[in-house]
């Protein structure tokens, strides 16, 4: 593993991870962890959840863009899943929402 996979674009040294809504790369104290459980994509704001991870900024247009992408299924790695419809995200959106007021 070089440097540059641990510095975030703010020159910050430390985990750094994508963001699967905007693609831009930030310290993960900064983005949420999501995981899928049936097709529901549920934030793990502590870190424990079983599964694969992704991550998003913790803003509504980055979530935004991920719907709009379609990228749960990619995220996630769900094989053979044609479907790029149906995904929940709905829990995600609440968390956000709280976080926002």
């Amino acid at each position: 593993m070089c440097r540059s996979d641990r510095v975030a674009e703010d020159g910050s040294d430390g985990p750094v991870r994508t963001c699967v809504g905007c693609r831009s790369r930030a310290a993960k104290a900064e983005l949420v962890r999501l995981v899928a459980q049936n097709r529901m994509v549920m934030p793990d704001v502590r870190g424990v959840l079983p599964g694969r991870g992704a991550h998003l900024h913790r803003d509504r247009r980055c979530l935004e863009l991920a719907e709009r992408r379609r990228v749960w299924p990619r995220a996630f790695r769900v094989p053979n899943d044609k479907d790029t419809f149906g995904w929940d995200a709905s829990r995600v959106g609440a968390l956000l929402a709280e976080e926002s007021t």
